[in-house]
């Protein structure tokens, strides 16, 4: 990738992340400096207050001017609890409206940024079962979906004022610390992991350094806008899956998860969100000829657990 085409200065909300602490990481090294959108009413050097629920989601809008690029990974978890009306209308405020207010204040400066990049996911597309899905493919059902397609919808203000808007449709991303593999390592490594279900429904996912690179490449392809499928080329199983992750931890992995199981724990959530089958590939990063450094699972858990 040529790396001389990083903007010069970055906005970026979400960097306390597993993938924003390591693009955050990634720019220092280029010599790419970031403002960070924190929720604190006090900021340390590099960041900037931000309540996306207020009037003025930024109290001085011109902090922001001379920025060439934001990005907004921030969001309300998917995973691990019941998708209950309240926890529904946080994950709605979380992505949709801290969207909205972001795009409408880019859109307000002097001089705009040349790029923003939004974070969306594959729970755009929906339960789609065998499915093979890229970036022309429609939207799905359920709430998931429909939160995804507003989430996206937010960033048309930035649309309308000529700023390339690019929607990031993530897959599971796999990665060393917080995030949806250590969710699993503490059942797996005693033992009790399996399949969640049959095991049938198809996982997109990608590797946390990939979903990094691609970052940096659609910073500097000006020719993407719209949604890209931040995936890996090799959607797998949920019950390969299990069984490679389990072969990598040297563990048994014989004790599904029935879907009923899930169901009664975990409610709407599950069925959007384990059960679902999305089998999601990057048309639009291997056109444009992005190389993934870990194209297959197997190879991705092994980085993730060196």
């Amino acid at each position: 990738m040529k790396m001389t085409e990083i903007p010069s200065r970055v906005v970026l909300s979400g960097a306390s992340g597993m993938l924003g602490g390591s693009l955050r990481r990634a720019l220092a090294a280029l010599g790419t400096p970031t403002l960070q959108l924190v929720r604190s009413e006090t900021a340390a050097q590099g960041q900037l207050p931000w309540n996306p629920a207020a009037t003025r989601a930024v109290a001085d809008p011109g902090a922001l001017e001379g920025c060439a690029a934001a990005i907004h990974l921030s969001g309300a978890n998917v995973a691990g609890q019941r998708w209950t009306a309240a926890y529904r209308r946080e994950m709605m405020a979380s992505r949709v409206d801290s969207t909205r207010a972001l795009a409408t204040l880019l859109a307000g400066l002097r001089t705009p940024p040349q790029a923003l990049l939004v974070a969306s996911a594959v729970g755009y597309y929906g339960d789609r079962g065998d499915e093979l899905l890229d970036e022309t493919s429609l939207p799905g059902k359920g709430f998931f979906a429909d939160l995804c397609r507003q989430w996206e919808a937010a960033a048309q203000p930035a649309v309308e004022a000529g700023i390339r808007v690019v929607h990031l449709r993530f897959g599971v991303v796999l990665g060393p610390g917080p995030g949806a593999l250590a969710r699993m390592l503490p059942i797996f490594r005693l033992g009790l992991g399996g399949r969640l279900g049959s095991g049938r429904q198809w996982m997109s996912w990608i590797s946390v350094e990939d979903a990094m690179r691609a970052l940096l490449f659609v910073l500097e392809t000006p020719s993407l806008a719209g949604p890209v499928n931040l995936t890996a080329p090799s959607p797998v199983t949920n019950a390969d899956f299990t069984r490679l992750l389990a072969r990598q931890l040297r563990r048994p992995a014989f004790l599904p998860a029935p879907a009923f199981a899930l169901r009664l724990a975990l409610g709407q959530m599950a069925d959007e969100a384990l059960l679902a089958s999305t089998r999601a590939v990057p048309s639009r990063l291997l056109v444009e000829g992005f190389r993934f450094a870990h194209p297959t699972v197997d190879k991705a858990l092994a980085a993730a657990l060196e």
